[in-house]
């Protein structure tokens, strides 16, 4: 792990939900209202969208004086090679981008975060690799799980039972979780949920939740599976990027 040279005493990581004004919280404004800067990554001409949702948070929700805002490109990580190794490099690259960005002027900088901070997002695990490490304050926002049960009307879990986050590579790679009863699943670059027995699982899955665009999807994931791959291929070309979730039971769960 590199570390890298800042001037900043504090970083504000900011939940915004997924995207959607609504979802920002009072002490959500309050921080990004008193920051000296608000970093805004840009993700590549074809994710575009992303860089947009962010500067139209900030339109609706700050008042003068406005806090100057900075775009900065965010580096990619690269697709070979292990897969560790590969997100360690590539947080090595967004830290430094980070300091370039916010300059020698700015105390307090701000980053605005899709759904949670602690909900499988880097942004502390990158804020480490700052020297000397800053404050790092972290303001909740509505995770996609959140927005995704909610979206579909139904309780997270079953009653009285727990449940299981994991990723998509996780479910491709290892199938369904021991002992779990629902499992929600997050980075799933498409279509994990074919590793799965399509008869014996239901599924409630979404995209671009909470936006104007939402697409909603659920049923037996024999039936639905191949509806949500129909549709989340042709949505991600349209927009050029996709953030989706979906939560997963099996269809007749054991007593």
């Amino acid at each position: 792990m590199a570390l890298w040279p800042t001037t900043m005493r504090e970083l504000l990581l900011i939940g915004i939900g997924t995207g959607n004004p609504d979802h920002v919280t009072g002490e959500a404004i309050k921080a990004l209202q008193s920051a000296d800067l608000v970093l805004i990554p840009r993700k590549g001409p074809n994710k575009d969208d992303l860089a947009d949702l962010r500067r139209s948070i900030c339109d609706v929700v700050l008042t003068d004086p406005v806090p100057q805002i900075v775009e900065f490109d965010l580096p990619k990580r690269r697709a070979e090679g292990d897969y560790i190794d590969a997100v360690e490099d590539w947080h090595d690259a967004i830290a430094r981008a980070w300091t370039q960005a916010a300059g020698t002027e700015a105390a307090r900088v701000a980053l605005l975060i899709w759904g949670d901070p602690s909900l499988y997002d880097s942004s502390l695990r990158i804020a480490e690799r700052l020297s000397p490490t800053p404050k790092v304050r972290v303001i909740p926002g509505i995770t996609s799980v959140q927005a995704l049960t909610a979206a579909h009307a139904i309780p997270v879990n079953t009653l009285a039972a727990p449940f299981t986050v994991t990723t998509g590579r996780r479910l491709r790679a290892d199938g369904w979780p021991e002992g779990a009863e629902t499992v929600v699943v997050m980075l799933d670059a498409g279509g994990a949920y074919e590793v799965l027995n399509g008869a014996d699982y239901d599924i409630w899955w979404g995209a671009y939740l909470g936006m104007d665009n939402q697409i909603l999807e659920a049923g037996p994931l024999d039936e639905a599976g191949p509806r949500i791959s129909a549709v989340r291929k042709t949505a991600r070309e349209a927009h050029g990027w996709i953030m989706d979730c979906y939560l997963i039971r099996p269809r007749n769960p054991a007593p």
